[in-house]
């Protein structure tokens, strides 16, 4: 897993991460796309999301409930902005509670095909704080690898 972060002109931070998946991108958007998959792999370890609902379309909207371990559940949604599948997904993110230095998002992820296995690039911002975009970091990089256990297990 690499990870950059950048300061966009917005004056806002930009997180970057990539990974490299074993399997195909066809399999990792399924996976990041069908709600039945995604709550095998969304969010930190520890988290479970027992609801995600999602309209699979631009403009089309997306909801989900998280509970951390040690706490009350708290939701998040956005809207789809681009959907090319098996290549590109672009939504917005927010949290429907959120912290005084929180703001909507946009999260994109493009997927490419390494031969063996999908190279899974994101890019989330701006955020107002470093202290945000870490909290993300933190949640993008365990669910990268929750994500691949779910692959690994199937193979």
């Amino acid at each position: 897993m690499t990870e950059e972060t950048g300061n966009e002109e917005t004056g806002g931070l930009i997180l970057n991460l990539e990974c490299t998946l074993a399997a195909l991108p066809e399999e990792v958007f399924r996976m990041l796309t069908e709600p039945a998959e995604l709550v095998k792999c969304w969010g930190p370890h520890g988290f479970i999301i027992p609801a995600a609902e999602l309209n699979l379309a631009e403009g089309g909207r997306y909801r989900f409930r998280m509970t951390p371990p040690d706490g009350e559940p708290f939701h998040l949604s956005g809207e789809f902005l681009e959907i090319d599948p098996p290549w590109r997904l672009v939504y917005t993110f927010r949290w429907e509670e959120p912290a005084p230095d929180d703001r909507e998002t946009v999260v994109d992820l493009s997927l490419g095909s390494t031969g063996k296995g999908t190279r899974l690039v994101l890019s989330q911002g701006p955020f107002l704080t470093e202290e945000r975009l870490a909290l993300h970091r933190n949640g993008w990089t365990e669910s990268f690898e929750k994500l691949q256990a779910v692959l690994d297990s199937r193979t």
